[in-house]
């Protein structure tokens, strides 16, 4: 038991002493001054939570003119939403083919059946 507790304990000696010699001469403050320089140059540096997980930059090779016809195409077809009103994005649908007396008839029946509720004093619906 002995020898086998020293002979670890050998190995994890060697094994730091051998990470140690890794190291090399430490970073001075200038050297690491400049590091941090380029990694907010980088868009590699975030500070806060707003700024949590970090953008990565990406090039896809398309043009302003390309990226432009891109996001109206994802507005024309309800891909694309701004704000906390339009979410989540509803994509646009064939024209429906209930009319609005149709719509209208469902929800008098959801609230004469209790399925529909307003506000928070009525959440959760009680069944009738």
């Amino acid at each position: 038991m002995k020898t086998l507790a020293t002979a670890l304990l050998m190995s994890l000696a060697l094994a730091g002493a051998a990470q140690a010699a890794d190291l090399g001469q430490p970073k001075t403050s200038a050297q690491v001054a400049a590091e941090l320089q380029q990694a907010k140059a980088n868009g590699q540096y975030t500070f806060g939570e707003l700024d949590y997980p970090p953008a990565i930059a990406q090039n896809t090779g398309l043009g302003s003119q390309e990226v432009r016809a891109q996001l109206q195409q994802a507005k024309a077809s309800g891909q694309y939403t701004f704000g906390e009103l339009q979410y989540p994005p509803v994509v646009a649908a064939a024209a429906s083919a209930k009319s609005s007396a149709d719509v209208r008839a469902e929800l008098a029946q959801a609230k004469a059946s209790g399925q529909y509720t307003f506000g928070e004093l009525e959440y959760p619906p009680i069944s009738r």
